[in-house]
């Protein structure tokens, strides 16, 4: 294998924002290969991510959208560990499009935790009453199916993004989860309100 060049090691922390020595490694690891060498610098970033999901966030944004024809506006709340990662341009522009998505996609929770369990327990009662004509021994699969396809269609992690354009069908919780290996802080979308005129 030949010797990784400081020009290489460069070329690579440009693209990706890793560390030189996390790059040199990378670079060793995938013999050269810089297609290699992102992905194991992608997998290790969303590695120490899940590390970080426990630490505190308490710095952020409150970053507001106002849909044009000022009939839909959104507030959303989304924090981070440190000022720094706050007034980042990354940062700042992920909270803006998360409010644009949401004006959009009209969700109703964050998280599947944060599920109102009256929502939940209707949607199963419909889901159970749908399958009843199937076979036994698939109801409840068919069911669990159902109720999945419903919560990626009203959880914000779960929905993917709006604008397919920029974001090719990622998920709210991918951008998220690349964000964070990105800035190395936790990242949280804490909470959101949607108003509509009318609704």
């Amino acid at each position: 294998m030949s010797a990784v060049t400081a020009k290489e090691v460069k070329a690579l922390r440009d693209r990706t924002g890793a560390g030189m020595l996390d790059c040199r490694n990378a670079l060793s690891e995938s013999d050269g290969d810089i297609e290699r060498a992102v992905e194991l610098l992608r997998a290790r970033g969303q590695a120490q991510a899940a590390k970080r999901a426990g630490a505190e966030a308490r710095e952020g944004a409150v970053q507001s959208y106002i849909h044009a024809g000022n009939k839909i506006g959104v507030l959303v709340e989304v924090n981070c560990q440190t000022d720094f990662v706050a007034r980042n341009e990354k940062f700042v522009e992920f909270t803006r499009d998360v409010a644009l998505h949401i004006a959009a996609a009209a969700p109703l929770a964050v998280d599947i935790d944060d599920v109102p369990p009256e929502d939940r327990a209707r949607e199963e009662r419909i889901a159970v009453e749908q399958a009843a004509d199937r076979p036994e021994n698939v109801r409840e699969r068919i069911v669990q199916g159902k109720l999945d396809k419903w919560l990626e269609e009203v959880v914000l992690l779960r929905q993917k993004h709006v604008n397919e354009e920029k974001y090719g069908g990622k998920t709210i919780e991918d951008l998220r989860a690349e964000l964070s290996a990105e800035t190395r802080e936790n990242i949280v979308v804490r909470r959101f309100a949607r108003f509509a005129v009318g609704g």
